[in-house]
C-alpha cells in the first residue's frame, strides 16, 4: 500500500470537524493528524468563504501546509474566486462529502492537482474569462502578471540575444527593451535578468 497522506481537519464547529475526520479515518489511504504540524494537506470545512474562512486557508499556508481542500456547505461565484484567491486546490460540497470523494480529493491535492466539481469548474472559468477581459486584458496584461511584450522580449533574451540583438528582432529601440526588463524585474521582485528568464520558464510562459 502506498503511504498514508497526513491530512488535517479543522472547523470552527467541532461537530463538522469531528464528522469530516471520522469519515477520513476510515480510509487507508489517509492518516488524520491531531496537528498541522507535518500535515501534507489541510481540509477546511465551512458554511460559506467568508473572511474567517479566507484568513484561516492564507493562516495554514503561512504555518507550512501549501495544500488546502476546502469543504463547503455553500459556494456561491464570489466566494469560489475568493478561495482560489486565497489559495484553496480543492472543493468538495459538503452535501458530497462522503468519505470515497474526500479521500480522493486529499490524494489529489497530496499530488499537486485539484479537484473542483462540474459546474464550479465551468463557474471558475467563467470567473476568470471574465478577469482577463475586463481587468487584464483592457492594461494589457495576461494571468502570468506580464504582457506579451515582456513575454516576447524575455524569450529572445533567453535565446542569448543581447539588448541591441533584442532591440532589433523586435523593432524596439534598446531603451524601450531596457525599460521592459526593468519593469519586469522590479514588479516581480526578481534580481536581473537572469532570475527574469528562470522565472519565466518556471512559470511555463517560455
Amino acid at each position: 500500500m502506498s503511504e498514508r497522506v497526513p491530512t488535517y481537519v479543522y472547523a470552527s464547529d467541532p461537530l463538522s470537524q469531528a464528522g469530516i475526520a471520522t469519515q477520513l479515518r476510515a480510509r487507508p489511504e489517509i492518516l488524520v493528524a491531531d496537528d498541522l504540524d507535518g500535515a501534507q494537506v489541510a481540509v477546511v470545512v465551512a458554511d460559506d468563504v467568508d473572511d474567517e474562512t479566507v484568513r484561516v486557508v492564507r493562516a495554514m499556508q503561512r504555518n507550512g501546509c501549501p495544500r488546502i481542500l476546502l469543504v463547503a456547505a455553500r459556494l456561491d461565484d464570489s466566494g469560489l474566486v475568493a478561495a482560489v484567491e486565497a489559495g484553496v486546490c480543492g472543493f468538495v460540497r459538503r452535501s458530497e462529502a462522503v468519505p470515497e470523494r474526500l479521500a480522493g480529493a486529499v490524494a489529489a491535492a497530496a499530488a499537486g492537482d485539484g479537484t473542483v466539481p462540474p459546474d464550479l469548474l465551468g463557474r471558475l472559468l467563467e470567473q476568470m474569462g471574465r478577469l482577463h477581459r475586463q481587468v487584464l486584458a483592457p492594461r494589457g496584461l495576461t494571468f502570468s502578471g506580464m504582457t506579451e511584450r515582456e513575454i516576447a522580449v524575455l524569450k529572445l533574451v533567453a535565446d542569448g540575444l543581447d539588448t541591441a540583438e533584442v532591440a532589433n528582432r523586435l523593432y524596439y529601440s534598446e531603451r524601450t527593451v531596457k525599460n521592459v526588463l526593468h519593469d519586469v524585474t522590479t514588479r516581480l521582485n526578481l534580481k536581473n535578468r537572469a532570475h527574469a528568464v528562470a522565472y519565466a520558464v518556471r512559470q511555463g510562459l517560455i
